[in-house]
């Protein structure tokens, strides 16, 4: 077996040996074989080198998710060079940091984003360092596509070592400036192989793709676990609940954001007879309540799979695809991967208490692009990182996810875990779903504040208080109760708390 660690080489001895196999079919009705997807990427990895790309280089790419966006994202792989893919929903002003901080060889977006790409990196001075910007539109034609078509359908996998750059991603930064996060073709590689065993991917497999794919999620995840398994895809460019109702029959494996199951569950023509042939769901992204998991599983008679992951880590914990899976938690470790739940002063706590979770495996990254200060802030002398989230971990190993450390409050010296009162109010009749934020109060400090949105009838203020009142410590209670249509929301499904503080506080 060769040595080299390139991803796409790994894929490549996992591609069916008739390599006519469908790999995807898109909605519109188009088949796409892994011989086309081998043929496309090599195209497009000798233009992208014939345009002065070399081993290492950036490719930043903000364009609409199409099957010519996966080929451009395999040839970055093949030709040893770092695939940088960016939300189609950021501005010139966000650009200019992306682009100044990746300082990218080539630049690929669509030919309406033209303008604001040229703007933004006018105003870097990564400008001159960039050789080529590219244009591949949602349809998978432009510039792009244009040059790769007259070159060849050859193309070795570059010989690149485990630890080289594979993706460069970036924190959204809410909190601070974004991080670029670098992930290395054995993160992306040694997770998808551990996915892949954990839940039960074969090459009889289909998966319904309506994620996106400048993201862990439809990406490393999803696509990886197809390529890795020589299954097949029925590819959508986004979300829709009555497409996902159509494609099911077809399909073996779902994966999506908790918000894509609300919606099924909203659609009257879902239920068991679509899923006849389905054998996983999973979610992830965001926490599913656990209300969605049971009314899914009553429905349609599956049970969701939820685990847990993050940019910088892929997955990390897994509910089991044999076993109990258990709604509130995303499941245990998976395997080769080691998660702690330790307090501030490092010390691992003792079962069922609630701290800081810490993962350490080969699926974590090595640090953050052009930061060491910040690598070493995140990272424990043991090697552990801390993710910033709050856990719990019980008797059996299942983590639950109450938190991030950035949306904990402190009233009055306190520490309030907003996800311990969202889970009270939920339980509420007429509640749908809840959030809840810390607002500045001049006496505590910070306070609860709950945004709920209404089912039916929704509770008052008052009512949503004295529930929380019977039920919590009186430092727990929301001071405040707002209600509103719906939760504002990221492209994943997270709920942007940042913008309920703001709206609210």
């Amino acid at each position: 077996m060769s040595s080299n660690a390139n991803l796409f080489a790994h894929f490549k001895r996992h591609f069916p040996s008739d390599h006519e196999t469908e790999l995807l079919a898109t909605a519109d009705g188009r088949s796409v074989s892994y011989r086309e997807a081998d043929e496309a990427s090599a195209r497009i990895a000798n233009c992208l080198v014939a345009l002065g790309a070399k081993s290492g280089d950036r490719v930043t790419v903000q364009v609409e998710k199409s099957v010519e966006n996966l080929f451009l994202y395999l040839a970055c792989l093949r030709a040893g060079l770092v695939y940088h893919p960016l939300n189609t929903a950021y501005k010139a002003s966000e650009l200019e940091y992306f682009l100044g901080n990746a300082e990218p060889t080539i630049v690929v977006c669509d030919a309406d984003s033209l303008a604001t790409i040229e703007l933004a990196l006018s105003a870097t001075e990564a400008g001159p360092g960039v050789n080529a910007l590219l244009t591949l539109n949602a349809d998978g034609n432009g510039t792009l596509t244009e040059k790769a078509n007259t070159n060849s359908a050859d193309f070795e996998a570059a010989e690149v070592l485990g630890s080289d750059m594979a993706a460069l991603l970036y924190s959204s930064g809410t909190t601070g400036q974004p991080k670029g996060i670098m992930l290395s073709h054995d993160n992306l590689r040694k997770n998808a192989e551990t996915l892949v065993s954990a839940w039960g991917f074969t090459a009889t497999d289909r998966l319904l793709h309506m994620l996106p794919i400048y993201h862990v999620h439809g990406l490393f995840v999803g696509v990886s676990c197809v390529l890795m398994s020589g299954a097949s895809m029925v590819w959508h460019s986004g979300y829709s609940d009555s497409a996902a109702v159509a494609a099911l029959p077809g399909c073996t494996v779902m994966m999506g954001v908790p918000t894509y199951y609300t919606r099924l569950l909203s659609n009257p023509n879902f239920g068991s007879a679509c899923c006849t042939n389905m054998r996983l769901f999973v979610s992830g992204s965001a926490p599913l309540l656990s209300e969605t998991f049971e009314d899914f599983q009553t429905r349609c008679g599956h049970t969701i799979l939820e685990r847990y992951g993050m940019t910088e880590t892929g997955m990390n914990t897994s509910n089991p695809l044999e076993g109990e899976r258990r709604a509130g938690t995303v499941g245990p470790a998976l395997p080769g991967v080691t998660a702690r739940v330790v307090d501030d002063a490092g010390e691992v706590l003792p079962v069922g208490e609630t701290g800081n979770l810490q993962v350490q495996g080969p699926n974590v990254f090595p640090g953050y692009w052009r930061m060491p200060e910040k690598t070493a802030e995140d990272f424990t002398e043991d090697g552990f990182f801390n993710t910033g989230d709050k856990a719990t971990k019980d008797a059996d190993g299942y983590v639950s996810i109450v938190g991030r450390s950035k949306d904990m409050i402190i009233s009055g010296g306190l520490n309030v875990y907003p996800k311990e009162i969202e889970l009270v109010i939920d339980d509420m009749a007429g509640v749908k779903e809840s959030a809840v934020v810390g607002v500045s109060h001049a006496d505590f400090g910070e306070v609860a504040l709950a945004v709920i949105v209404p089912d039916s009838e929704a509770p008052s203020g008052d009512e949503v208080i004295a529930h929380c009142r019977a039920l919590l410590a009186n430092f727990k209670v929301p001071k405040r109760v707002e209600t509103i249509d719906a939760l504002p929301r990221n492209a994943m499904g997270k709920v942007q708390k940042n913008l309920l503080r703001e709206r609210f506080g």
